[in-house]
């Protein structure tokens, strides 16, 4: 079977990135041959606002070359296009209700306009999936046939090593952008304890913002982007993982530090609240909440027996999220399309 993956982006510490090379690597292990097509290959326009639509047109003209393809595997919308003139079966992923991301980055207006252009998409695909189940929910009463595929992680490929860098250590890992609640963090970070460190990890839109904002500041350290090996180590060294965003799929941050058995702080939005169980494997607080996500942090650096409690049943409920298991499911929709 030769699989074609087009995805905007195929490295970094992002979760698409992470589901590229763990669905990858899947593929490979099992002997079938697959090519990517992302911006890492593929003439991409680095400036905020053009790189996906360069990576369309780009991703769109250089799949005319591309012919021997038994599946096309297409992920977020960027993809669509060029997934729609490739030769082969069409399988979309959705990493979250696209329209709905695009409403919180850029309005009301670039929303509607983005849900036409959704809808147009979904139809050039032969098979739909999405990674959690509030997107399978929205997907379905739009009217469309989807599959629940769950986001995943290697399990057994993360590093054992464990980075510490201060005493009381929180971490934030992921893109810096308005919909991963960065400015609710940068909130939280004005009242933390002088002795409590925040690690930021990441690149993004916000990046100069926060770096100036941690100018004065101490106790918080904006690290950049930083490779997945070192990035695994430093969740794995920290006391808390801190993600508060606006909208989020199934989060491979999250993953991440519930097999490093880091206890997590998150919000009450999209995948979030089907990974973890308020209390039992992990604080879920409501969005746009920096006084939440502050107490909680103090509550579980001070309170040993409560952060073991979190990590050992989030540690026992992400056994189901390996690449092992979920691989499976995505061969499953390639074997019953070319049937």
């Amino acid at each position: 079977m030769n699989i074609l993956i087009i995805s905007p982006v195929q490295s970094g510490i992002g979760g698409i990135a992470q589901h590229i090379h763990g669905l990858t690597s899947f593929l490979r292990s099992g002997g079938y041959h697959v090519d990517i097509l992302s911006s890492q290959n593929t003439f991409t326009l680095p400036i905020k606002g053009l790189r996906n639509p360069s990576f369309m047109i780009s991703a769109f003209l250089k799949t005319k070359f591309k012919k021997e393809n038994d599946i096309v595997h297409a992920h977020n919308l960027p993809s669509a296009l060029p997934m729609k003139y490739s030769t082969g079966k069409k399988v979309l992923t959705l990493h979250g209700i696209y329209s709905r991301q695009i409403g919180v980055l850029h309005g009301n207006g670039m929303s509607k306009i983005s849900s036409t252009y959704e809808k147009d998409a979904l139809h050039w695909a032969d098979a739909i999936t999405v990674i959690s189940k509030e997107a399978y929910d929205f997907y379905t009463q739009a009217g469309f046939k989807v599959s629940l595929v769950p986001n995943a992680i290697d399990l057994p490929s993360l590093p054992s090593t464990k980075e510490r860098k201060y005493q009381k250590q929180i971490i934030f890992a992921g893109r810096l952008s308005k919909e991963k609640g960065i400015f609710n963090l940068l909130e939280m970070s004005k009242k933390l304890p002088q002795d409590i460190h925040l690690l930021i990890l990441g690149s993004g839109p916000e990046e100069e913002k926060i770096k100036n904002f941690a100018k004065s500041h101490t106790n918080i350290h904006v690290m950049g982007y930083i490779p997945r090996e070192r990035t695994i180590s430093l969740i794995r060294g920290s006391d808390v993982l801190i993600q508060p965003s606006i909208v989020e799929g199934i989060s491979s941050t999250i993953l991440e530090a519930m097999a490093c058995k880091t206890p997590i702080i998150t919000t009450n939005v999209g995948g979030n609240r089907e990974l973890l169980i308020h209390d039992k494997s992990g604080i879920i607080v409501e969005p746009n909440s920096p006084q939440k996500m502050l107490d909680q942090s103090i509550d579980i650096i001070n309170n040993q027996k409560k952060a073991d409690l979190l990590r050992e049943e989030a540690f026992n409920q992400v056994q189901k999220y390996d690449w092992s298991q979920v691989g499976k499911l995505y061969l499953k929709i390639y074997e019953s399309l070319l049937q």
